[in-house]
């Protein structure tokens, strides 16, 4: 990623504290940063140990290489208006965004954020993305709010130089009130070859899988609390083909963590839920590296760490106004993302990685 002079206008930056970085520092595990931006951050991707992409409101995109140490912050040339509500990166010089809401567009840059191409752009009334992931370097699928009854899916099969609608007639139908949160990046997990799933929220709270890249699918409800439009799944995450987890909420209520968590071992076709869950609303659950055998959950109201995949939680933070996480697969680098510019580096509290 290089300082950029075209259509990402980058200003290199280090670190003094706004209001919601102070509070998360406060945790003494995470590092903050300040970036040259206010926008609100909601998805984060750590490619390894030094890179690491961010991307947000005005259509803001931040990012490192140099393992969190310094950050670029800029906004893309005809973005401005856009929300992009997921990233997804292959090294520092391949990186991909999504925004939400109408239009809704994906933008590829292959020069470290030089420049920038829209690659897909959909102006279909109701459209909103919430969330896409990668299976390989070529594969990829993004998942929407449902469109005349169905679910709104694109897939790629070139690492998002082109993006097709996947058939009408083959994406899941959904059940009136029901839709996906765009909170974190996160609603959508991949794995292995083909596998697939994405959870729900709004009047039930159900996870939808696919064991063909996203082309026929299965729901399964989920014991999340799902009463009203601001309840449910807002991230999920599978550590194989048998072993998953979702969290969420309400992001009305963020205090209250009544019926947040279930896990599934058989794949996602049936849930239980996590009691105690973590203590309040969260919007994503990532692996704190590929063999950590620890997980993360993080929220608007703090922060929780599991060793038993995701049996147990126990607090780490109960400050800072976090959006997303992630950490590289060896565990080196973590990076949250949330409201106001709010980037901060994992310190290595409980691991002692940095």
């Amino acid at each position: 990623m290089r300082v950029v002079v075209a259509q990402l206008t980058a200003i290199l930056i280090l670190g003094c504290a706004s209001d919601p970085i102070r509070e998360i520092a406060a945790s003494e595990r995470w590092l903050p940063v300040q970036i040259a931006s206010e926008a609100s951050l909601r998805a984060v991707f750590v490619v390894d140990a030094n890179t690491a992409w961010a991307s947000g409101s005005g259509g803001t995109v931040v990012g490192t290489t140099d393992g969190g140490t310094t950050w670029f912050a800029g906004t893309i040339s005809g973005a401005e208006t856009l929300d992009f509500r997921d990233v997804h990166a292959w090294d520092a010089d391949r990186a991909l965004v999504i925004s939400a809401g109408l239009p809704a567009k994906v933008f590829l840059t292959e020069n470290a954020g030089a420049s920038w191409r829209e690659v897909y752009t959909n102006e279909t009334k109701g459209i909103f993305f919430n969330s896409m992931a990668f299976w390989n370097e070529d594969r990829g699928i993004a998942v929407g709010d449902p469109i005349d009854g169905r679910f709104m899916l694109i897939e790629t099969r070139d690492g998002g130089a082109t993006w097709v609608e996947i058939p009408f007639d083959s994406r899941p139908m959904a059940l009136e009130g029901e839709a996906n949160f765009a909170a974190s990046g996160t609603c959508l997990a991949v794995q292995g070859e083909g596998r697939v799933w994405f959870g729900t929220g709004g009047v039930v709270a159900r996870v939808f899988r696919s064991g063909d890249w996203g082309h026929s699918w299965q729901a399964s409800k989920t014991p999340l609390r799902s009463e009203e439009a601001s309840q449910g799944i807002y991230s999920v995450l599978f550590h194989d083909e048998s072993n998953g987890i979702v969290v969420g909420g309400d992001w009305l209520n963020e205090p209250d963590g009544t019926a947040n968590s279930a896990f599934s071992q058989d794949g996602g076709q049936t849930w239980l839920l996590v009691e105690p869950g973590p203590p309040g609303f969260r919007e994503c659950v990532v692996p704190m590296g590929e063999n950590s055998g620890q997980l993360m959950t993080v929220g608007p109201t703090g922060v929780d760490i599991t060793d038993d995949s995701g049996l147990t939680w126990r607090p780490v933070s109960s400050t800072g106004r976090i959006h997303a996480a992630a950490f590289s697969n060896d565990g080196t680098l973590g990076v949250a993302v949330g409201a106001e510019g709010l980037v901060a580096v994992w310190s290595g509290g409980e691991r002692g990685t940095r």
